[in-house]
């Protein structure tokens, strides 16, 4: 399964157009544009599984910086300080990672 069997291309493409330059990059518009927030609670867990790199059930900040990558290959790695902003927002009992039920 890949991402574009859940979410269309031309959002994915609009989504990552949106966050170009670095330091623009903001979780809840991309979610938005890309068509993420508007999907089940079964196909939010298949793109999870699709963005957990290492398949750990996991996404620790290592694979995190490389999020916008797993949507298109050609996109940027984001920045540090996007990195940890995500994080932080993501990783609800401050283990360092994000599950996929948000924990």
């Amino acid at each position: 399964m890949t991402l574009t069997n859940i979410l269309s291309a031309s959002d994915i493409a609009a989504a990552l157009r949106d966050c170009q330059a670095p330091d623009s990059f903001n979780f809840k518009k991309f979610f938005q544009t890309c068509g993420l927030t508007k999907k089940s609670a079964a196909q939010v867990k298949d793109v999870f599984r699709i963005l957990d790199n290492d398949q750990s059930g996991f996404i620790e900040e290592e694979e995190l910086k490389f999020f916008l990558q797993r949507f298109d290959q050609s996109a940027r790695e984001l920045t540090s300080t996007e990195t940890r902003e995500f994080m932080l927002a993501a990783d609800h009992d401050n283990d360092g990672r994000i599950g996929v039920d948000g924990e």
